[in-house]
């Protein structure tokens, strides 16, 4: 990849659409869509204009277009970027391409757009990964933390905190070059006040990251009981549809089952499972072996229970699960099945009442889902750590840090804690960008679509 080749692809998904945009970025990127446009010279026009006109190969009109012009460097790579809207047939979009490369462009490498954005300044590099995210998002929660990074929220307190290292750094580095007078520019009481401050920022945001990740991913939900007490049933009344197969019969589900749903703005992830029960059914035995895999690695169990279910068996198997330390929601499904005395025997257990096949309670149930989970209350203006290469970045400066106190309280050399505080220096300019290698920006905009 090289800033001084200019690109081209397609930036909305391929197959047949209405329309189809075509975007071209680098130092000829005018040039070679004035070349084959016809209305227009494009090379007289200003910045963030749009033309009608048509796109030719020689004297062969290949279809009726809007072109958007961007001048470097008021445009998203800061070089100059043409937006070619075509009619979405697949054959036009490669017929235009085509053209475009026979014209000087080539094809661009997956997030080539974006890598450029980066490389010239245009975003930092946890405002690219952001970018992805962006595209990516699939609720309200996950779109708006993306957004909130990809416009600097996360970058800006990074920045504060690298600023502040960089000033003591400096003064530490100035004491080195008086090593032989023995003075002290940085004051160790100040700078171990600094160091505490900004660890308790970067823990603040790595335990963050637990918060971020299931609002970015979506919150796994297991549905768990025994067999045959409406599992697959809860599921379709939640999700609204039959996805899965229900039965009178008891081991119906043999394999975990899963969909997603948004509920608050927040996404989940359901989970059916088999019924939790001892079986000598090997296929079944695997299934509740999965179950119980699931159920650990949840964040919420919902656990369904039934009238038919003696209410101290009931209670020995919600202590089970309460001893996995996860937030549970109690459910008693056929509650419509339930005397008055029946179901104020039942409320000791605090449960939801349901009936997944009349669909009733299912409201109030995802209310108590939302509700355990805490998210709906968090504020997206907060800063969330999403992304585990940050976690992993943010984790090594505070081990850095870490190291600085422990030389601050048993003192050491100026080169000492230069050394540690350059360390941690670096860590986190590998989350922003200011510290990169080939390997690391290969291997993150790889992982962006062609066009972006």
């Amino acid at each position: 990849m090289t800033n001084s080749d200019t690109i081209v692809a397609l930036a909305t998904p391929s197959g047949l659409g209405a329309i189809g945009v075509i975007r071209l970025s680098g130092p000829d990127a005018i040039a070679i869509a004035n070349s084959v446009f016809k209305g227009k010279n494009l090379s007289q026009q200003a910045s963030h204009t749009i033309h009608f006109g048509t796109i030719r190969d020689g004297e062969a009109i290949l279809d009726e277009v809007l072109v958007s012009l961007f001048i470097a460097p008021h445009s998203y790579t800061r070089e100059n970027v043409v937006e070619i809207s075509t009619h979405g047939s697949p054959y036009i979009i490669e017929s235009m391409i085509k053209l475009m490369i026979r014209k000087g462009a080539r094809a661009a490498q997956p997030g080539e757009f974006t890598l450029r954005a980066f490389l010239n300044g245009g975003m930092d590099l946890s405002q690219a990964e952001a970018v992805a995210d962006l595209i990516a998002s699939n609720s309200q929660a996950s779109h708006q933390v993306a957004l909130q990074q990809m416009r600097g929220g996360f970058s800006n307190e990074l920045k504060v905190l690298r600023e502040q290292l960089i000033n003591f750094a400096s003064l530490i580095e100035l004491e080195l070059d008086f090593s032989e007078e023995d003075v002290e520019f940085a004051n160790r009481d100040q700078l171990k006040q600094l160091i505490l401050q900004i660890t308790r920022v970067l823990t603040r945001l790595i335990r963050s990251f637990e918060q971020g990740n299931v609002m970015k991913n979506g919150v796994p939900v297991v549905i768990a009981g025994k067999p045959n007490v409406g599992k697959s049933t809860l599921l379709n009344a939640l999700l609204n549809e039959d996805r899965a197969i229900v039965s009178d019969i008891a081991g119906t589900t043999r394999d975990t089952i899963e969909d997603e749903m948004t509920i608050g703005g927040i996404l989940f992830r359901f989970i059916d499972t088999a019924g939790i029960r001892e079986t000598e059914d090997f296929i079944e035995a695997k299934g509740v072996e999965r179950t119980l895999e699931k159920m650990k690695q949840a964040k919420l169990i919902i656990y369904l229970v039934d009238p038919l279910q003696k209410l101290e068996e009931i209670r020995e198997q919600i202590s089970e699960v309460e001893q996995l330390q996860i937030p549970l929601v109690a459910v008693v499904n056929k509650s419509d099945l339930l005397s008055p005395q029946e179901q104020y025997e039942f409320a000791q257990l605090n449960p939801n009442f349901i009936s997944a096949k009349n669909k009733e309670g299912i409201d109030e149930l995802k209310d108590e889902i939302l509700r355990k989970v805490n998210l709906h209350n968090i504020s997206t203006d907060d800063v969330l750590v999403t992304n585990i290469r940050h976690v992993e970045a943010l984790q090594r400066t505070l081990d850095s840090l870490e190291r600085v106190l422990h030389g601050i309280d048993n003192p050491v050399t100026s080169d000492f804690l230069a050394m540690d505080i350059k360390q941690a220096l670096h860590y986190l300019g590998e989350i922003t960008g200011t510290v990169t290698t080939d390997d690391l920006l290969d291997n993150i905009f790889s992982k962006f679509c062609i066009g972006k």
